[in-house]
């Protein structure tokens, strides 16, 4: 009995030493728990991290992978031109090339004046007869025509002969003999787009100049003024920068022949210039020369478009490229083998556009995808009278249709 008040003392510290042991025991299990949760969180961290370094490690090395691929490149590109040694072709072909000078006649308010038209020319040996090979549009409708030499003697000269759809002329000039140094022409259908082209001329009247591109396309067509709206066709496209003056000079290859003649620049272009493959000069030279004009090229007598996508939907065909025949001349080899031009007009992509008519897909087995291909394939391999079998689309059929070639009529 005298003990009797101690034990609710006892009970109550029982009870505390419980719930201490309780708040231990929870504090620690939540302690681990906090920690495993965020130990595997950072886990998921760490292993993120390790993938994402991982990756840029990847990276890094395809980086630098393609960073020796360049260093190899331009190495290469380096040692291929200090091969070449441009100086060494250009003391080469420097006393080939030739400034082509004419005035031409311009009506003003006042009357009529004389202008000063001026281009560039090389010297060509043809069959023992010195030439000198320009642009048909540096010498159209010029009078006093000179040549200057690179050691600056300059010589009257007169056209004896021109092709204004292939942009060829060819003069002859009152220089002795021992002025000229004929440059040697190899075909251009050795050319391959990469390969190094330069250019020689006069740009802005500055005698001698040489720049340096490559080809970047082949089988290409321009329509220029002078073709009297007739595109000229499979020439080259390079990146040598040109100017005006240029026109006429010969385009080279790494061995200093001719494999082209510069023609013409797209206004505001960059990097983007064309020359007349050799092809056509080889091909016509002996006319030009002997007759006075070249008279062979084959002709289609249709007009037309590169397919699109969006021409194709509009037409409702299953064909996305070819050349689209949007009008054929009466009478002429496209209209006498029956082929069909465009029957309406339709507005596609911003354009309106006369559609219906046969679709070009291939030339004798070749396929054709624009009006590119088309007319390479002709004036590479045809001449007026050959027959040609032409594949089209029409109706959402393709057949064959026979074309009897015919010839440009002459431009005056």
């Amino acid at each position: 009995m005298l003990f009797a008040p101690e034990e609710p003392k006892t009970t109550r510290l029982k009870v505390f030493v419980a719930i201490i042991i309780l708040l231990v025991v929870g504090f620690s299990a939540a302690g681990y728990l906090g920690y495993t949760i965020g130990y595997r969180s950072a886990l998921e961290e760490i292993n993120a991290l390790q993938g994402q370094i991982a990756d840029l490690r990847r990276n890094i090395a395809s980086l630098q992978e393609s960073l020796s691929t360049m260093r190899q490149g331009i190495l290469q590109y380096s040692v291929l031109v200090e091969n070449i040694s441009l100086s060494k072709i250009y003391e080469q072909v420097k006393d080939s090339v030739v400034m082509v000078r004419g005035l031409v006649r311009q009506y003003g308010i006042f009357g009529y004046y004389y202008e000063q038209v001026q281009g560039s020319g090389f010297v060509y040996n043809f069959t023992g007869e010195m030439i000198i090979i320009t642009n048909y549009h540096v010498v159209r409708n010029a009078v006093n025509v000179t040549v200057t030499f690179a050691n600056g003697n300059s010589y009257a000269a007169r056209v004896i002969g021109y092709d204004p759809y292939a942009d060829l002329a060819v003069l002859k000039s009152d220089a002795p003999e021992g002025e000229y140094r004929p440059l040697e022409i190899v075909r251009s259908s050795t050319l391959k787009v990469g390969d190094i082209v330069l250019a020689v001329g006069n740009p802005y009247g500055l005698a001698g100049s040489m720049s340096m591109g490559i080809v970047s396309a082949l089988g290409r067509t321009i329509n220029v003024e002078i073709a009297g709206g007739y595109p000229i066709a499979n020439v080259i496209q390079t990146t040598v920068p040109l100017n005006p003056g240029n026109s006429g000079g010969p385009l080279l290859n790494v061995r200093g022949q001719v494999v082209g003649i510069t023609t013409a620049i797209v206004s505001g272009s960059q990097g983007v210039s064309f020359a007349i493959p050799s092809n056509t000069i080889l091909r016509e030279i002996e006319s030009l020369v002997r007759e006075g004009s070249y008279n062979k090229h084959p002709w289609l007598g249709a007009a037309g478009i590169d397919m699109t996508y969006e021409i194709a939907k509009a037409m409702g065909v299953n064909v996305t490229y070819g050349w689209l025949i949007t009008q054929v001349v009466k009478d002429g080899p496209a209209d006498r083998a029956g082929l069909r031009g465009g029957t309406r007009t339709v507005y596609v992509a911003g354009s309106w556009i006369t559609v219906g008519g046969d679709i070009i897909v291939e030339v004798n087995g070749v396929r054709v995808t624009g009006i590119d291909d088309l007319l390479s394939y002709l004036v590479e391999n045809t001449l007026p009278g050959d027959l040609v079998n032409l594949t089209i689309i029409r109706e959402n059929r393709k057949i064959t249709v026979v074309v009897e070639l015919g010839s440009r009529p002459p431009l005056r």
